[in-house]
């Protein structure tokens, strides 16, 4: 048995995690308590790490065309074919589209390969659909893509202001960082700025709801109240900044007055101006922000208004203050160190940066090669794949995403890639939406197999180690790479062995010619890690850029002397001009969409639903409704429920929430076609993006909701292996929900079934054993036993009239029903056996019946059910649900008097 130090690789909070890897498994994972970046703390998605390993679903050999083959006769095609479409279309003629899940170093060489040896700018990443509206916003205004702050400025603040960003369930761990801090120090203050109530508004002194997209009226009416109440740092303003004047003017133009602006983002003038006055009077203030800012057509402007605040105020630089961007993929900044969105070059050069192209040309000895750098930005996400629908773009290759998921307008972009003459795919997932689209398969290894560094939220660079063999011939996305390299003909240039030797190099060119001849210093420089060698990188301890010679143990905050990369020194601040949604609202369309992250799933959901206790807590896709939309549109709590926009629909299951705005509809990312075909988000979303950021507006789509009129529905587990089809995929609803023993499918349809046995006949092998029918209210409840063991079983009607399925579910492990279980199968219950109700707890698996029953019981704190029931003790995800639950049950709680009274 060993141990390991590793990074999580879900959110951009970097956690640390010690790894225990047992017989070659990796078998049990916890928090590192040395890890800066948590100390200790995982979420419930990071506790789960262990549970989403293993062979089963995964991509174990090359495939060209649909055929298994060599290693050497994929990556030989790879290069041919590339070369090909090269020698017909020219070098621009192709593209790769990467991920913030891929480590820095794989980064690093499919940037150099593209950019510097191919000659094609196109090279862009996923992170554009998240963090490149916080990006472009860092540059106008400090001159760097350079977060200020780090984590320990969250517990030194006196103000907090989560704007856009649920971070309660979105990065539960500076969550609980930040509650600690408040229970240490009362007189912190939060406040939360997002259009729903989430449970981030758990700990929140202020909450205000703000109208969508009304985020940049309300900090320019910031920077204006702050003028007039003369709540100003002239004299940081004056020796630090420039563009005061424009933007003052542009803010009063706008947001003059608080009246003004309570009207246009639609809150109570009195809490908006509290909030004001709370900014203005607190040095100590850290706005924390992230998708809800980013995701819109003036996301860029958004983040520069917030900055124009603290810069007005001078509440940067200094512990405990500045405007903090909250990224969202674990290396989504350590791609965009090495170059890997499509308008930079590497090591934080952009093409525009003075120099830079002759500086990056030179490091890489490609100055003499034909082709050689390109000289200007290439296609951006969105861009990029209508390039592609142009056949402008022939060659793609994909690396550790899903863009026919997650961009907008999936419809478009899975017509763009069926046209593409060739889409190469590196993936470590046999079954994602991609890979029907791809003529070249590269099994790539995943986490608990790769080994490299990732850079978290706060600038902190840490070592994601390998524990584990990938399995069957997957490989390192670095070493593909490289072999395509070799095969093209640059073997020189691509000579690494060890990812320690383009660590190296990424080092070496972050100092390269740094600052010399009077030119502004790069921020980003890493060179006092340069010539670690081997033993120094694999014991690489976290540290936060810049590292140099000055600095060896890293930077814990930039800008502390008011010094910034703009060519002058001095930090910008830009005049705003407001504008409301692209995607604007109408008659056939008259709803606001909100889209956004779960608290148990990541992304689209590859590696989260292979945990089964992670699938829990919010089991089917669903739209969250206010009740009075509901009520015009005649959709009802748990029943099913399509959302249509101009571009596609969303099925799911409705949830009739208060803390939705009217006229509002909150739904997840994360369901696919793997999971369910009705519930992809992005076939709701426009293609429109912010013309600075190319950044999608995927948070301001717009929607019109209408009931699903079903016939029936129903509940069907089978066992794994019980069959390879899915007739039942025809219905106009269904999801998959994955259990540990068993495949829970949730169906419905439009049109009645007449014959229910001859139905179950069409779609699943072997004979009804046991079965119960109503044929006055259409119920049924059936099974399927042969040799002694449960195969499958089905009850028809709505959901809540299910039983508790955990007893059901272990049947599907039973070697041989015994008698007794047999005869209580249609009930889906053991005698007496307790209905948990759905999961809040996911860390210690406690449903909401037992919750309730407990409160009724007289737990009426959440220290008391924590210790009766263990909920809300781990990762502490679920404590705002429980306040939720003890808040609604409260009063039918028993006290400990009554109870004393009931037991005498």
């Amino acid at each position: 048995m060993t141990q390991a130090k590793t990074i999580c690789p879900y959110c951009g909070v970097g956690c640390g995690v010690t790894a225990t890897v047992d017989a070659g498994t990796l078998s049990a994972v916890e928090g590192d308590r040395e890890h800066p970046a948590n100390y200790g703390r995982l979420c419930v998605k990071g506790s789960a790490l262990h549970e989403t390993l293993g062979n089963q679903g995964r991509l174990t050999h090359p495939r060209i065309d649909g055929v298994e083959v060599s290693w050497d006769n994929a990556l030989s095609t790879t290069a041919e074919r590339l070369n090909t479409l090269r020698a017909e279309h020219g070098n621009h003629s192709v593209a790769a589209y990467l991920s913030g899940q891929l480590l820095t170093e794989d980064y690093y060489v499919a940037n150099k390969l593209f950019k510097g040896f191919l000659g094609t700018p196109h090279l862009d990443t996923n992170s554009r659909l998240c963090m490149a509206s916080a990006v472009a916003g860092y540059k106008r205004a400090f001159g760097a893509d350079a977060v200020p702050c780090n984590y320990e400025d969250l517990e030194e603040a006196e103000l907090v202001v989560l704007v856009g960003s649920n971070l309660a369930w979105n990065h539960p761990v500076l969550y609980q960082r930040i509650k600690v801090a408040k229970e240490r120090n009362p007189l912190m203050r939060l406040v939360v700025i997002d259009p729903r109530v989430t449970d981030s508004c758990e700990i929140a002194d202020l909450y205000l709801g703000i109208k969508p997209g009304s985020d940049a009226y309300l900090f320019n009416g910031l920077l204006a109240w702050m003028t007039q109440r003369e709540k100003l740092d002239t004299r940081y303003l004056e020796r630090h900044t420039e563009g005061f004047e424009d933007a003052l003017a542009a803010a009063q133009q706008t947001a003059g007055s608080v009246v003004e602006v309570a009207a246009v983002c639609d809150v109570d003038p009195e809490r908006l101006e509290t909030f004001y006055y709370w900014f203005a009077s607190q040095l100590h203030v850290v706005t924390l922000y992230s998708q809800g800012v980013n995701q819109s057509a003036s996301g860029t402007d958004k983040c520069n208004a917030i900055i124009n605040c603290h810069l007005a105020g001078g509440k940067i630089g200094l512990p405990g203050a500045g405007p903090f961007s909250i990224t969202g993929q674990p290396n989504a900044m350590g791609g965009r160190e090495v170059g890997g969105l499509a308008n930079q070059l590497a090591a934080h050069m952009d093409y525009h940066t003075p120099g830079a192209f002759e500086l990056v040309s030179r490091f890489w000895a490609t100055d003499s090669l034909t082709p050689s750098l390109p000289e200007g930005p290439g296609y951006k996400a969105v861009e990029l794949f209508e390039a592609i629908e142009r056949g402008e773009i022939k060659a793609l290759w994909v690396m550790a995403t899903n863009p026919a998921i997650s961009l907008p307008d999936a419809a478009r972009v899975r017509a763009a890639l069926e046209k593409c003459p060739l889409v190469i795919v590196s993936e470590c997932a046999a079954h994602t939406d991609l890979l029907p689209y791809a003529d070249i398969v590269l099994p790539a290894s995943g986490w608990s197999e790769k080994d490299g560094t990732v850079t978290n939220s706060e600038r902190r660079i840490s070592r994601q180690r390998g524990m584990l063999p990938p399995p069957g011939e997957a490989r390192h996305d670095w070493w593909i790479i490289c072999e395509v390299a070799k095969r093209l003909g640059y073997a020189e240039a691509f000579n690494y062995a060890h990812p320690w030797e383009i660590f190296d190099e990424h080092a070496r060119l972050s100092a390269f010619e740094n600052g010399i001849e009077g030119s502004p210093k790069r921020v980003f420089d890493i060179s006092g890690l340069v010539g670690l060698g081997q033993e120094g990188y694999d014991t690489l301890a976290p540290i936060q850029w810049p590292v140099t010679v000055q600095a060896p143990h890293g930077t814990a905050r930039l800008f502390e002397e008011g010094e910034f990369a703009t060519a002058n020194g001095r930090a910008k601040l830009l005049a705003i001009h407001p504008q409301g949604p692209e995607q604007s609202l109408s008659a056939a369309y008259p709803l606001r969409l909100n889209t956004g992250r779960i608290r148990d799933q990541w992304h689209t959901m590859t590696r989260t639903a292979r945990s089964p206790r992670l699938m829990n807590h919010r089991a089917e896709p669903f739209m969250d409704v206010h009740p009075d939309d509901a009520d015009t549109a005649g959709v009802s709590d748990q029943g099913l429920a399509v959302l249509t926009a101009a571009k596609g629909e969303f099925r799911a299951r409705v949830r009739v929430s208060n803390a939705q705005r009217r006229g509002e509809v909150f739904v997840p990312i994360h369901w696919t076609d793997c999971f369910t075909q009705q519930a992809r988000s992005s076939a709701l979303i426009d293609c429109i993006t912010d013309p600075l950021s190319g950044q999608p507006e995927s948070k301001h789509g717009a929607v019109a909701l209408a009931p699903l009129a079903t016939e029936w529905q129903a509940t069907l587990l089978v066992a794994e292996g019980v069959t390879e089809s899915t007739p039942w995929c025809t219905s106009a609803y269904w999801t998959r929900i994955p259990m540990r023993s068993c495949q829970r499918w949730q169906l419905a349809n439009t049109q009645s079934v007449n014959d229910w046995l001859a139905q179950l006949k069409t779609w699943l092998p072997g004979d009804v054993s046991v079965v119960s029918q109503d044929p006055t209210n259409g119920r049924l409840r059936a099974a399927c036993v042969e040799n002694g063991q449960l195969r499958w079983w089905l009850m028809v009607g709505p959901p809540n009239e299910l039983p508790g399925l955990a007893w059901l579910e272990a049947r599907f492990n039973d070697e041989r029903l015994s008698d007794t279980h047999r005869r209580r199968l249609l009930a889906g219950c053991d005698d007496g056996a307790a209905d948990t109700g759905p999961v809040v707890c996911s860390c210690h698996q406690v449903g909401q019946t037992t919750i309730v029953n407990a409160i009724r019981e007289g737990d009426t704190s959440v220290e008391a059910l924590g210790a009766r029931l263990a909920c809300g003790t781990q990762c502490g995800s679920c404590i705002p649900e429980l306040k939720s639950l003890i808040e609604e049950e409260r009063p039918h709680a028993r006290t400990k008097q009554s109870l004393a009274t009931e037991v005498v």
